[in-house]
């Protein structure tokens, strides 16, 4: 009766354990991902300050706005007649409506030429500044610089060997 029972104690406790492991739950998931619009910038128009004039014996800078708007210092002034064509940089940038989107501008100065005479443009400045919005999928994007102006530049008309570079990208 010892042996029945001492059985029947092990019995028992291989049944409990073999009730516990087969006490386990499984749950399954899915895996989704979703390609959104790709962001894309595309020049529209390039940028251009215009006719200036410049003193002998004094430089100074001419200021483009992202609005087209051009101021100068020093020794520049701009003519108030036969101000040839003024525009700011514009930009297309297009991608999923709503996003935002991050814009970097140059941070090293463009040289310009005319001949062996040259120029440099720097501050690069946009509108939007720093972050746009793609309210409906597409948002045109201005950029200004300033213009650096040496005394006595040489006439002519002075254009970048290589076009500088704004860059967009979703947050």
């Amino acid at each position: 009766m010892k042996k029945f029972n001492c059985i029947s104690a092990i019995t028992l406790v291989f049944a409990a354990i073999t009730t516990s492991v087969s006490a386990q739950e499984t749950a399954s998931a899915t895996a989704t991902a979703t390609i959104v619009t790709p962001i894309s910038i595309v020049k529209d128009v390039d940028m251009n300050f215009g006719n200036v004039a410049v003193q002998s014996t004094a430089g100074g800078t001419v200021v483009l706005t992202p609005a087209g708007v051009r101021t100068a210092t020093g020794g520049v002034t701009l003519p108030s007649t036969a101000t040839g064509t003024i525009t700011a940089a514009s930009f297309t940038v297009t991608g999923t409506g709503n996003y935002t989107y991050s814009i970097t501008l140059p941070s090293t100065a463009l040289t310009i030429t005319s001949g062996a005479n040259t120029m440099t443009v720097t501050n690069f400045t946009s509108d939007p500044l720093g972050v746009g919005t793609l309210a409906a999928g597409t948002q045109t994007l201005n950029v200004g610089a300033t213009l650096n102006v040496s005394a006595a530049q040489a006439a002519g008309t002075y254009v970048s060997a290589t076009p500088f570079d704004v860059t967009v990208n979703y947050n």
